[in-house]
């Protein structure tokens, strides 16, 4: 591999191959440039293509790394829980306190009263939650969550419709597509693999048309849409339905695709004909629903069913709603009656995952009651059953790797199941709770209730790197050092084949520790056998390299500090089951794209329909709520920020700060000018930011970016704009976490008490 590098360095300046590691859409290489033992800058791919050059984000982690507001040393809680008033332990005070309270818990109540909550802040395959699962597993099981507030809507269509995650195309196939519909998803921002905007930029060059739907002009949209054709929150399956109707009533479907390879169109036919409820789903019936033009969802169905090969990118940010996995399901079929499956340049929608080292072959026929393995060979940290059983009519056959058993709590109710426990109808009664990589105060829906929750409990431990809003309610916080610190292995994002080797940099700062290095420490004092946690960090890295088939010179990695697997021909998913259906059947039922699915008929629950319909929910535009709440929120990814991580880097706040895009329209009629300080609230909080008024959003709508940190001051107003004050966390039928299903007002924030948080 050729790499390059400054042609001339200063003295004593000596480079690292190291990378990005956080929860956004890509794994990033980074350079660190060392002198006297400190990183002074960063440099990013400059080698063969791909290039997994990182963004701003990665590029500003120095800010990160030596922020005077790092955890230094262990802490233990002499305040309020909650209050934030903590005095330093030892490493072995406290990891002795800790081991303390989880032998009292599992001997008074059982292991069921231990929830472990682990979140995306590492997404290395050594360090993060992997290392405290493990030790918890060991020690007798513990409850813990499902359902990805990402992607699980997504997940439970692609399940439902395919049978199987693996719906996507490598990125480099978009340059085989004649048009590309950018559907509620902003690569330009969330990066989706790093060369997904190059490889737009590319496809536009080449002679595609790429059209945005969104309910934001995003920056996605203004770099490289060619028609911006914004839509109203949670109504994208009805105009995904429209668009099948104006398909099948020109005859533009692909009838030969569906009689061969799919079930249960002629059910869907009759939905879209109207012959099911009376109300046949054309443009002009969702117009007034979507806010789309009827006459622009007639326009973009036939170009979709006449400018084949077309790739319609269903994103999962409108899958994040209360009826998320109906959008979902409505954009894989909808690719269906195309027949833009299985063929370069098309796409399948659904979960979207292309690549992955662990399977090899083509997709088989698998047991339906069987889960999809997703761990992808590291040792498994899942929880035991704790006597649990599978509920009746559960989703766990459809939910692929989140496997939704009783043994486990939807995340969005963790702070629900907190409170009430098994008289809520819960499997456990919950007593404590072990916290590593997860701000989940913060990323949970519903923060104020999470801090009821959180202040009901009997003893919480968490591993952070900062002083989190969930960290504040640590009886025992523990200081975890940062994946410049240490060494790691960063597995690929959905699609694109490489791996990024995460070379240590510099040595740990103050007293962190790894949670690996935390379990090592907590292991014998809880009895646990210290096989796995006594060898060393790069045996292990070792041992999972081993386990991957494209991973055949582990030194060579290292040394990199990337790895590009390099493809004979783009990723296109269910390319075999296309050319030989017989052979390779589609992992469902029947064998083939379930449109009308299986599994969705025996539940027989109108809420999961087996046909994708558009239905809506409490807190939807029309529903009675809205009288009081007339405004739908939105809870965007910011530019600035992976979720909460990076929150308190200076360099990034200066280039987009934290408050709510509101459309003039709604602007005037509430005497809110730009840059005013404004109040959005509704029962279940208040948050107060600054107004940015834009016709970039449409009206009726206001955007909220998540992650900023949860702030409430005395009287319970969120000074930090934490969109998640507002979320409600009742999930969808098919699990879909509703952060993008809550109804808001807005009003001017009164003057007395309008103080925001500088920076913000």
């Amino acid at each position: 591999m050729k790499t390059s590098q400054p042609e001339a360095l200063d003295k004593g300046v000596s480079i690292i191959n190291t990378g990005c590691c956080h929860d956004c859409g890509g794994r990033c290489v980074l350079k660190a440039h060392i002198k006297e033992g400190k990183i002074i800058r960063f440099e990013s791919d400059t080698g063969e293509s791909p290039q997994i050059r990182a963004c701003l984000r990665g590029r500003a982690y120095r800010q990160r790394l030596y922020s005077p507001d790092r955890l230094k040393y262990p802490l233990r809680r002499v305040g309020q829980r909650g209050q934030g008033k903590f005095e330093r332990l030892t490493w072995d005070e406290a990891l002795d306190q800790i081991a303390e309270n989880l032998k009292r818990i599992k001997t008074s109540y059982g292991n069921s009263a231990i929830l472990f909550l682990p979140g995306a802040g590492n997404q290395g395959l050594l360090h993060g939650p992997i290392a405290p699962g493990m030790l918890l597993q060991q020690f007798g099981g513990f409850t813990r969550p499902w359902a990805s507030p990402s992607y699980e809507g997504a997940l439970f269509a692609s399940m439902a419709t395919y049978g199987t995650i693996r719906t996507g195309h490598s990125r480099d196939d978009l340059l085989n597509s004649r048009l590309i519909i950018l559907w509620g998803w902003n690569p330009a921002n969330t990066i989706w693999d790093p060369e997904t905007s190059l490889t737009l930029a590319k496809a536009r060059e080449k002679g595609a048309r790429l059209v945005a739907v969104d309910p934001r002009f995003t920056d996605s949209v203004s770099t490289f849409a060619d028609q911006w054709i914004p839509i109203r929150p949670g109504t994208d399956a009805a105009m995904l339905s429209a668009m099948a109707y104006v398909i099948i009533s020109e005859g533009l479907e692909d009838q030969s695709f569906l009689e061969k390879y799919t079930q249960g169109f002629e059910r869907y036919k009759d939905y879209l004909l109207g012959k099911e409820d009376g109300e046949p789903k054309t443009p002009q019936w969702a117009e007034p629903i979507t806010k789309v033009p009827a006459k622009a969802i007639a326009d973009l169905a036939r170009a979709y069913a006449l400018q084949k090969p077309a790739a319609l990118i269903a994103g999962w940010g409108p899958a994040r709603t209360a009826m998320g996995e109906q959008y979902s399901r409505s954009a894989a079929v909808l690719c269906a009656l195309t027949g833009n499956i299985g063929l370069p340049g098309g796409y399948a929608a659904g979960f979207m995952r292309a690549y992955s080292s662990r399977e090899t072959g083509h997709l088989q026929k698998k047991d339906p009651n069987r889960p999809i393995d997703k761990s992808q060979g590291i040792p498994s940290a899942n929880p035991v059953e704790n006597g649990a059983r599978p509920r009746p009519n559960s989703l766990y056959k459809l939910s692929g790797g989140t496997n939704a058993t009783s043994a486990r709590i939807h995340q969005s109710q963790i702070w629900d199941a907190i409170l009430r426990g098994r008289a809520g109808g819960y499997p456990a009664d919950l007593k404590m709770v072990y916290i590593v990589a997860s701000n989940c105060l913060n990323q949970y829906p519903n923060s104020n209730r999470g801090v009821q929750a959180l202040r009901s409990l009997e003893f919480v431990v968490v591993h952070d790197q900062f002083m989190t809003p969930t960290a504040r309610f640590a009886d025992i916080l523990l200081p975890v050092n940062t994946f410049m610190e240490r060494s790691d292995i960063a597995p690929p994002w959905l699609g694109s084949p490489y791996y990024i080797y995460l070379n240590k940099a510099v040595d740990p700062l103050y007293e962190t520790k790894s949670d690996l290095e935390i379990c090592r420490g907590l292991a014998p004092r809880i009895g646990v056998s210290p096989d796995f946690f006594d060898q060393s960090d790069e045996a292990i890295l070792r041992m999972f390299a081993s386990q991957r088939k494209d991973i055949d010179d582990f030194e060579a990695m290292k040394t990199r500090g990337v790895l590009k697997i390099h493809l004979s021909e783009p990723i296109v998913a269910f390319k075999d089951q296309i050319a030989d259906p017989q052979r390779y059947p589609f992992p469902t039922l029947s064998g083939k794209i379930e449109i009308d699915c299986d599994h969705l008929a025996e539940m027989n629950n109108p809420r999961i329909p087996s046909i994708p319909k558009y239905l809506g929910h409490s807190e939807h535009y029309d529903a009675p709520l809205a009288q009081k709440y007339p405004l739908q929120l939105l809870t965007t990814h910011s530019k600035t920020r992976t979720h909460s991580t990076l929150e308190k880097v200076d360099w990034l706040k200066e280039l987009e700060g934290q408050g709510a895009w509101i459309n003039p329209l709604d602007a005037l009629s509430r005497s809110i000018k730009n840059g005013d300080r404004i109040d959005i609230f509704n029962d279940r909080g208040r948050i107060r930011t600054l107004a940015y008024l834009t016709e970039r959003i449409m009206p009726g709508v206001i955007n909220v970016c998540e992650g900023a940190w949860y702030s409430p001051d005395e009287e319970g107003v969120d000074l930090g704009g934490c969109a998640n004050t507002l979320t409600h966390d009742q999930p969808s039928p098919g699990g879909a976490q509703p952060m993008n299903s809550a109804l808001v007002q807005v009003e001017r924030a009164p003057v007395q008490n309008s103080h925001v948080p500088s920076g913000t």
